[in-house]
């Protein structure tokens, strides 16, 4: 949506937001850093402050509102200098819970879903495996059904809020001889016998814990399954446009930022006895810098209005994808040369979002991943 499109309502919550990234997490963004993880206390606020269920039932305790309201609190959450917590609280709000909501039976839930909208349980993805990321056909994680029960073996990495999350949306093969759709997503409470899981040390997004699971006969009740038996795949799919377009709206409001903070910087810092921003080359690296931001943002925005009006925006967001994972990019890796040495110091603003936008292009589904869709979409 454009900025005009934006009622009293949405500058209402905007603030709200905002009064929560100024007051709970800029001021902490080094110490979550330090700490591996979001501490989960801001969950319990923001559930209070009504940030997670923003699109989902009342009913469940959600707020009933469009994709609009999402894009609004992603842009100031993409504000907050530490682009791991905003994460970390992306997977409760746009990839663990999703599916629960669309296709989960009641008591599931009231189970699982009412707590998490409300920040009293942390929610997590299962998806990628060891040998398995952008190819989710690929992986090979088994349920195996005894009597009620699923008896689940594998593992799955790179699982974003791995240490603090209280259950998982679990992807796994349920028929491996049924194609597509062999595949089931399960609710999995991780404090279940069979469950161990490791963190990984990773370059960037600090901020948020990421780690590795293990499932050794792992036994849950098969009224766990998400939606119908098989068709784990689909709803999966479905998931992923909401995930994509939060990243590029919390990404580009992330870069915008960040050429807001270096522009202050090359306007204070003198170079031959003038501010860096007086030289030519500066201005043009700058000028091209907003340029590529804000076409990035109107794409966004393009998918934001295709979702607020229940339109297929799945082609457009795999382009707004591919797209903003490359800008936010360029806009790190020019802004970390504005600053010089400091810039590579881990204080710096610059040096975090160098190391953090390199993910944009990678989690999510990969650059090479969406050219794949979009070649064919386009025939080839």
């Amino acid at each position: 949506m454009a900025a005009t499109d934006y009622t009293p309502e949405h500058q209402l919550f905007r603030e709200t937001v905002r009064k929560f990234v100024e007051e709970e997490l800029r001021p902490r963004a080094r110490e979550f850093d330090e700490m591996g993880r979001i501490d989960k206390s801001l969950f319990k606020k923001m559930g209070e402050l009504g940030m997670l269920g923003l699109r989902y039932d009342p009913k469940y305790g959600g707020a009933g509102l469009d994709w609009s309201y999402s894009a609004v609190m992603f842009e100031e959450l993409g504000r907050s200098d530490n682009a791991g917590v905003t994460m970390g609280i992306s997977v409760q709000t746009d990839m663990a819970t999703p599916s629960l909501a669309q296709f989960g039976d009641e008591e599931l839930k009231q189970k699982y879903l009412v707590p998490a909208i409300a920040g009293e349980m942390v929610a997590a993805i299962a998806v990628t495996e060891p040998d398995a990321g952008s190819d989710v056909a690929g992986i090979k994680t088994r349920a195996v059904r005894d009597g009620d029960d699923w008896v689940i073996n594998g593992s799955k990495t790179y699982i974003t809020n791995a240490a603090t999350a209280d259950w998982l949306c679990l992807l796994v093969v349920t028929d491996p001889d049924a194609g597509y759709g062999g595949y089931s997503q399960i609710v999995l409470p991780t404090d279940l016998p069979g469950i161990r899981y490791e963190l990984l040390d990773k370059i960037g997004n600090l901020g948020s814990d990421t780690g590795l699971f293990y499932f050794d006969n792992v036994r849950v009740p098969v009224a766990n399954t998400i939606g119908d038996i098989g068709r784990g795949f689909q709803q999966q799919m479905m998931q992923f446009q909401d995930e994509r377009l939060v990243a590029c709206v919390s990404s580009m409001a992330g870069s915008e930022h960040l050429w807001q903070e270096t522009r202050r910087w090359a306007e204070e810092r003198r170079l031959f006895g003038k501010p860096l921003s007086k030289m030519q080359n500066t201005q043009f690296k700058m000028v091209e810098l907003w340029t590529l931001i804000n076409a990035a943002k109107e794409l966004t925005r393009a998918c934001v209005e295709k979702r607020v009006a229940g339109e297929d925006a799945t082609e457009l967001i795999t382009m707004a994808k591919l797209f903003c994972g490359r800008v936010s990019r360029q806009v790190a890796d020019e802004c970390i040369q504005f600053h010089g040495g400091y810039g590579y110091m881990k204080e710096s603003m610059a040096g975090r979002a160098f190391v953090d936008s390199r993910l944009i292009s990678i989690g999510g589904g990969s650059d090479e991943t969406m050219m794949h869709y979009l070649a064919k979409q386009l025939g080839f």
